[in-house]
């Protein structure tokens, strides 16, 4: 029976296995980024209650007026609030779309870098609602369980690449992450969409890794995979309730050569059967610490020797390209 394309890795047999195991799940994982650039993650320990938990603060949030959420608004790549309109994420592909139709709550590392420019640009102090202010809490609890299980990942993407274990991990000492929460109201908030307008335009992420968790539905992720490389284009991403989705971003993608694939992606709008359907996602985008120089490893591993770039200046091109207006 063929593999899926994106295929669901278990990390408990990663974590406690024998060497054989560990090899067989480091295979799987590198053929999957090769394919797609996307896995389904399981056993990663988090708890469901704390998702559905923050779900639910967020979304006292997302339904306050207009005029109360505007009080913490924030330009992309910032913190605080993303209102309608903000972000057009096909432009970092080139693609022309209609703004996204989503609102986010916007959150990010602020541990100070001693380097009073990169905290300025990078490490700016989170903006936490005061209407809500269990979110505070919550999303501190979720950033410490999702910095553990980034690390976890990206020992096993060294191993997948025959790579020390630490070959990204010593990169991600004073890392830059980000999270998102990621709300997509239907369409008696949103209006009826415009031709060409998606809940989150085509695109590729821009880091290391990005760990999702999802909501189905029919106005919901899809990936592509390229038909020239045997894929099918544009289809609907598989779904488990229990597993992260898990995708690793442009800079991952040059750092192997291209030997993996940045994961092109895209969520849907409100369907038309189904116009009043919400989802919410919790999206954490993995990066690297400030000055990380990024280069391509070389062949017979890689297969494209990009330039060195430094990792927070193509960060910034990246979040500067998808902002509206």
């Amino acid at each position: 029976m063929r593999e899926p394309r994106i295929p669901t890795v278990d990390l408990r047999p990663w974590l406690s296995g024998d060497t054989e195991l560990r090899r067989e799940i480091a295979r799987t994982v590198d053929e999957a980024l090769q394919r797609a650039g996307f896995l389904l993650v399981t056993g990663h320990g988090v708890e469901a209650g704390l998702r559905s938990r923050i779900r639910e603060v967020a979304r006292a949030f997302f339904t306050l007026p207009v005029s109360a959420k505007e009080r913490y608004e924030a330009k992309v790549g910032g913190r605080g609030w993303l209102g309608p309109g903000a972000e057009a994420n096909g432009y970092a592909e080139g693609t022309k779309t209609p703004p996204d139709l989503k609102e986010s709550l916007t959150f990010a590392t602020q541990e100070p870098f001693d380097d009073a420019a990169v905290d300025a640009e990078w490490y700016a102090p989170n903006v936490w609602p005061a209407e809500v202010p269990e979110l505070k809490p919550l999303c501190q609890a979720y950033l410490g369980r999702m910095a553990e299980l980034e690390n976890r990942l990206l020992s096993l993407l060294g191993a997948a690449l025959g790579l020390q274990p630490d070959f990204f991990t010593r990169h991600m000492e004073h890392p830059t992450y980000g999270f998102n929460i990621n709300w997509y109201p239907g369409t008696e908030v949103i209006g009826e969409p415009a031709p060409g307008q998606f809940r989150i335009g085509p695109h590729t992420d821009f880091g290391t890794v990005t760990i999702l968790d999802r909501q189905a539905g029919k106005g919901g992720l899809q990936v592509y995979t390229d038909p020239a490389d045997g894929g099918v284009g544009w289809e609907d991403a598989p779904y488990d309730p229990e597993a992260f989705t898990v995708n690793i971003g442009d800079l991952m993608a040059r750092w192997t050569g291209d030997r993996w694939r940045s994961g092109r992606h895209r969520v849907l709008p409100p369907p038309a059967d189904a116009p009043a359907e919400e989802l919410m996602s919790l999206v954490y985008f993995g990066e690297c610490t400030p000055g990380t120089l990024v280069e391509s490893v070389p062949a017979p591993v890689g297969r494209v020797a990009y330039e060195p770039v430094d990792s927070h200046v193509y960060l910034r091109q990246k979040l500067d390209s998808i902002t509206v207006g």
